[in-house]
């Protein structure tokens, strides 16, 4: 009895166009991923010093005007001596650098998104690259997250010592909070910025400023802690405090309290999960509505 001989097929070769072997889907996305983030750093490395300006200005200027003006006329905020003075920097420096992380996840995604959802909708550009739609919108999510993370590391040092004689802000550096938390803030407010940049048309980009933003910043406890505010009470009820709680900034500002002072502030098991939410809901939100915007 004769076998037949076994043959043994080789495995065929992977597809190729123009000589190069196919890529699948998730490299693909990966490369128009990373691509997309090396083009926006060369943009900000181009200009960088714009970045810098557009970041420092208001944040010197209310250290300016609130811990150095004040003083020298004899109209310092939190008390009249310098202890009470300085109590109140230490206050307000954390705040700062809470709204400079939210005004650059504003500024870098918001405004520009404006700009590409415009007439000209410079967004197609984007989304033709080999990727999905929602990797775009994360694209610009870690772009504007690791320029507040920039942006928090401007401002922190220069906000610090931007005081009048005799008045400083008492600043205790804790580095595992720094670089935990300031990275999950910055993420959140990127998040921020995507919703509303891509909740509001491109002509009503001002109202967003006028009904959103500034309700934010005042109410997002920059120029107080959240603790400060149980005195604001109606029938026994601490309204103002509990109000508060719907603004993501105060959540943000007390753990830049948390990671730069020792001042009381609102407890971490409360901070970290609900930054880390208010992070999970923008996203969610902004996925929905870069993709809704994109194929409309």
């Amino acid at each position: 009895m004769t076998t037949a001989p076994v043959t043994s097929q080789a495995p065929a070769p992977a597809r190729r166009i123009g000589g190069a072997p196919l890529r699948s889907v998730a490299a693909a996305s990966w490369t128009a991923l990373g691509a997309l983030l090396l083009r926006d750093v060369v943009v900000l490395r181009k200009h960088f010093w714009e970045f810098v300006l557009r970041t420092l200005i208001q944040p010197f200027l209310l250290c300016f005007v609130f811990l150095y003006v004040f003083p020298k006329i004899g109209q310092g905020i939190g008390g009249r001596d310098a202890a009470q003075q300085s109590a109140f920097a230490t206050i307000l420096v954390p705040g700062v650098v809470g709204i400079s992380v939210m005004f650059q996840g504003v500024q870098s995604i918001a405004l520009a998104m404006a700009q590409e959802f415009g007439f000209t909708r410079e967004i197609e550009d984007r989304v033709q690259a080999p990727c999905p739609i929602w990797l775009v919108a994360i694209e610009k999510v870690l772009s504007g997250a690791a320029q507040g993370i920039v942006s928090a590391a401007i401002v922190l040092p220069i906000a610090s010592v931007v005081h009048a004689p005799g008045v400083q802000a008492h600043l205790n550096l804790h580095w595992w909070l720094i670089v935990t938390f300031v990275p999950l803030a910055s993420l959140a407010m990127a998040g921020l910025g995507l919703v509303l940049g891509t909740s509001f048309e491109p002509r009503n980009i001002g109202l967003m400023f006028g009904f959103i933003i500034l309700p934010i910043t005042f109410l997002g406890g920059t120029y107080y802690s959240w603790t400060k505010l149980a005195p604001v009470t109606v029938g026994g009820w601490h309204w103002l405090q509990t109000l508060v709680l719907i603004n993501p900034l105060i959540y943000v500002n007390e753990g830049m309290r948390a990671a730069f002072t020792e001042i009381p502030h609102m407890h971490l098991y409360v901070i970290y999960p609900v930054v880390a939410g208010f992070g999970a809901v923008f996203l969610a939100i902004g996925l929905r509505n870069f993709r809704r915007r994109v194929l409309s």
